[in-house]
Parts: structure tokens; sequence; C-alpha cells
């Protein structure tokens, strides 16, 4: 996945990367009334890493939807760019 970011910062992810850190409760649990949700670990299944759409959420986010079905994580700007692991986000070079 290839951002071009309002400061002129290039981010490109794995899509890979991106899948697992998908924000949604049934990736990464939740709390709710003092219940917590540990989800199940999902096996690769086909389609699992294949980025099929891309809608923006607002102004702050794009939701996803990839190649298994998976579409409920609405990964938000601040996500997305966090997971950029180039040497100036990774702290390695000043920009």
């Amino acid at each position: 996945m290839f951002i071009r970011w309002d400061d002129g910062h290039e981010s490109r992810l794995s899509l890979n990367v991106v899948r697992d850190a998908c924000p949604c409760a049934g990736c990464k649990g939740e709390t709710l009334l003092m219940h917590s949700y540990d989800p199940v670990p999902s096996p690769d299944v086909p389609g699992k890493f294949d980025l099929l759409k891309a809608e923006p959420v607002g102004y702050y986010a794009l939701q996803l939807t990839w190649g298994d079905g998976h579409s409920t994580g609405i990964y938000t700007w601040q996500t997305l760019r966090s997971l950029c692991s180039c040497p100036v986000c990774s702290g390695g070079i000043s920009s």
C-alpha cells in the first residue's frame, strides 16, 4: 500500500503488516462492561492479505476490505502512519 502524506512523506506499507494491524474488536479484542474479549488468532486463509477496496471514513480513516471478506477494521490515518517503518519514521534519519 502506498500513501503520500500531506507533509510530503511517502509510506510503502506491506499488506501483511496492515492486515495484521487490523484495529477491529474481532482482531484486537475489546473490553465492554468490565468483560474482556480476546480474539482467537485467525488462520492465514486464502485472500487474507489481498486488499480489495479502500473507502474513506469521513476525513479521519479508511475502511479496508480484504479478500477473505473481512471489512470491519477502520484504520485511522494516525494508525496507518504509525505502521510506516521507513528510516525517517522509525527514528533512523531526520527529515
